[in-house]
């Protein structure tokens, strides 16, 4: 196919040695599970290992990496110049929208002498339909298991990955601190957002992976609510939570805000989550279990009484994302029973958050990576809670 105009990984994120000993350690965790190849079809897996990045992964592609020989791309032709633009791939198989892409997938698979072989796909993705695993273990017949084997790859950053995290961290920086400036009585969680997002953007963010989690007064008493033009009121909540990417490395960050008269109760709950945040801060270092920070975030709060204001995780992975999530949770979390030792290079979102339901959250959180011998914050937006009269 004719590529004129398109220079083979012109738009990569990483040099070509990078992802050359990414694939390599990836094959040496294939060869170590008796596996012959992995298919690939999550984005983030596909992203980290080759650099291939669009909106249009909603429909298929996946990365064939045998143990032996090159890697091969099967992708849609409409996306075909995007991927040379993005990857140092030089086998790329490309099918019509005329075309079966999993019948095209078996193709070339057994093009690739891998029939008969010890075959693995990565099971953890969010798009491998139930249709597609059926069609694949039909023609295959037995589909081994490739979980894990680049996501333990994708949990400790490289010094590449984590300044592309700082910088994705510059950005949120910037998108909170327009939100916060914004928040005053008479403004809606429609203008908070529309200030974080711009601000965001015009530092350098890319598209996000998940929405900002932005609401106001009663509707921040609700998980995961978003803004729906509600204005704020002369005693009211606001409570804001976002990342940023920078080259789909995404950073977060929490914070919340009240205008007028903070209640007692509001103001006790987030002198909790700032001591929580601060004595899991405290655990985090090398060598520890990825529940010690959890366990000293959940002791605070226990202590103080509010053990069903919280219920959740204290923290979990971020690096890659693609929509529809900024967080890399389903690789790492800090949670009960996560005995994972904490690595130099792993990168965490912290937000201990206390919420009584139907009323108000309060919370705040930290970007962070771990270090040699504990922790850096990537953000530097202030931890207390903002006050408008």
């Amino acid at each position: 196919m004719d590529t004129a105009g398109v220079v083979l990984g012109q738009e990569s994120a990483f040099p070509k040695e990078e992802y050359a000993a990414r694939q390599e350690r990836a094959r040496e965790g294939l060869a170590g599970a008796g596996l012959d190849a992995l298919v690939i079809t999550g984005p983030e897996n596909i992203y980290y290992l080759t650099g291939q990045q669009t909106p249009g992964y909603y429909t298929f592609q996946a990365l064939v990496l045998p143990v032996d020989g090159d890697p091969v791309f099967v992708i849609r032709q409409l996306e075909y110049f995007n991927f040379t633009a993005n990857t140092f791939i030089t086998d790329a198989e490309v099918y019509q929208d005329s075309e079966d892409p999993i019948a095209f997938l078996m193709k070339v698979i057994a093009a690739k002498g891998l029939s008969g072989k010890r075959v693995a796909i990565d099971k953890r993705g969010w798009f491998l339909p139930i249709a597609v695993y059926e069609v694949l273990q039909s023609a295959l017949g037995t589909i081994h298991d490739g979980a894990g084997i680049v996501e333990r790859l994708r949990a400790v950053k490289s010094p590449l990955e984590v300044a592309k995290l700082e910088i994705a961290a510059s950005y949120v920086d910037a998108g909170m601190r327009a939100g916060l400036a914004a928040v005053r009585a008479g403004a809606t969680d429609n203008d908070l957002v529309a200030a974080m997002l711009e601000a965001s953007i015009r530092a350098g963010s890319e598209y996000m992976g998940m929405e900002p989690l932005v609401s106001t007064g009663r509707r921040t008493g609700v998980p995961h609510g978003t803004w729906r033009r509600v204005a704020l009121g002369a005693d009211d909540p606001a409570f804001l939570e976002m990342a940023a990417v920078h080259d789909r490395y995404h950073a977060a960050l929490m914070r919340s805000a009240w205008v007028g008269e903070v209640p007692r109760e509001a103001e006790e709950m987030m002198k909790v989550c700032q001591e929580a945040l601060a004595v899991s801060l405290d655990e985090i270092r090398p060598g520890v279990a990825c529940e010690v920070p959890h366990l000293a975030c959940q002791k605070v709060i226990d202590a103080a009484g509010y053990t069903d204001n919280f219920r959740k995780r204290l923290g979990y992975s971020v690096g890659i994302s693609f929509a529809p999530d900024w967080g890399e949770g389903g690789i790492l979390s800090l949670n009960t029973g996560v005995r994972t030792e904490l690595q130099p290079g792993m990168t965490f979102h912290l937000p201990p958050a206390l919420r009584i339901y139907g009323r108000f959250t309060v919370g705040v959180s930290e970007t962070i990576v771990v270090t040699e011998t504990g922790w850096r914050q990537l953000g530097h937006v202030p931890r207390d809670l903002h006050r408008v009269s």
